[in-house]
């Protein structure tokens, strides 16, 4: 079984205790292709069997939030999980959150929060922080492409609509949106809407899923392994070279003759997924092998 699964992940649920469901229901090995925070919700997709290998491949890694904004205080964990540790004295009107809403669009920088799973000296910042050591993370570009206010839904909150680059923390982003308006604010709720090809709209529930499994139809709700990798440019080849993709051999150079060097491009014979292949000089390399028999 090879493929994805687009998930709609509930509030309370692991990204890991996610993956382990689909393993227990699949027999596979099993990843996913972004962590969501355990009281967020939305689309994860989930990698089973050979699409495991694709993730670094994927054609668009942007993602889509809803969150909630809620001037309510900051807290360690900038999230409403958190201990309040700032109190927010006046909520800022629609016109102030507004107005900052330009300073972190586009390419900035953001400090991780300590309560997330970046390593430092190998440890995650969250379990060193759950110890009382709270490390401050090195501030990373990342790129906010599209970020509108949305309505008020509480006295003290606002929903926060955002397109991002992958590694961007929309936590972080309520955290630091109230430290720019000098009115402490939090991230009271989230829901990822798209991660790049996988959306929403088309997403299954953990019901769903174990649903299917029971009826032996789980094989239908699978995605094929070249769904996120649309944008890639397509190489099929004949018989010929049949051995040689099915084995993850090179292809001679003039199969891709307008290739540019290190572009990676997707290999089918007979209709089927082989391998994603890189132009490398005079030849053409295979990254990685998906041929089943």
């Amino acid at each position: 079984m090879n493929g994805y699964i687009n998930l709609l992940k509930p509030p309370g649920m692991s990204s890991g205790a996610a993956v382990a469901v689909m393993k227990r229901l699949t027999g596979e090995r099993v990843g996913h292709a972004g962590t969501l925070d355990p009281e967020a919700a939305g689309v994860l997709p989930i990698m089973i069997g050979r699409a495991t290998r694709v993730l670094d491949y994927f054609t668009d890694k942007s993602k889509s939030y809803a969150a909630q904004i809620a001037f309510a205080g900051a807290t360690d964990t900038q999230d409403a999980q958190g201990v309040a540790l700032e109190e927010c004295k006046a909520v800022p009107e629609r016109e102030a959150v507004e107005g900052a809403l330009p300073a972190f669009t586009g390419v900035i920088l953001q400090r991780p929060p300590a309560y997330s799973a970046i390593k430092i000296a190998g440890k995650p910042l969250y379990a060193l922080a759950r110890k009382g050591e709270m490390v401050e993370a090195k501030k990373r570009e990342t790129k906010i492409s599209s970020l509108t206010l949305g309505e008020k839904i509480a006295p003290d909150a606002y929903m926060l609509y955002v397109d991002c680059g992958s590694g961007t923390y929309i936590r972080t982003l309520c955290h630091d949106i109230g430290q720019h308006l000098q009115a402490p604010a939090h991230m009271r709720f989230l829901l990822r809407t798209r991660h790049g090809s996988f959306s929403i709209e088309n997403c299954v529930t953990v019901e769903e899923v174990m649903a299917a499994a029971e009826a032996g139809e789980l094989e239908k709700l699978l995605l094929p392994m070249d769904f996120p990798l649309q944008e890639m440019k397509v190489l099929q080849v004949d018989e010929a070279y049949a051995t040689a993709v099915k084995n993850g051999a090179k292809l001679p150079l003039q199969l891709m003759p307008d290739a540019e060097e290190n572009e990676i491009f997707r290999v089918y014979l007979s209709g089927q997924l082989c391998g994603l292949y890189r132009k490398d000089k005079e030849v053409l390399h295979c990254c990685i092998g998906l041929y089943q028999e």
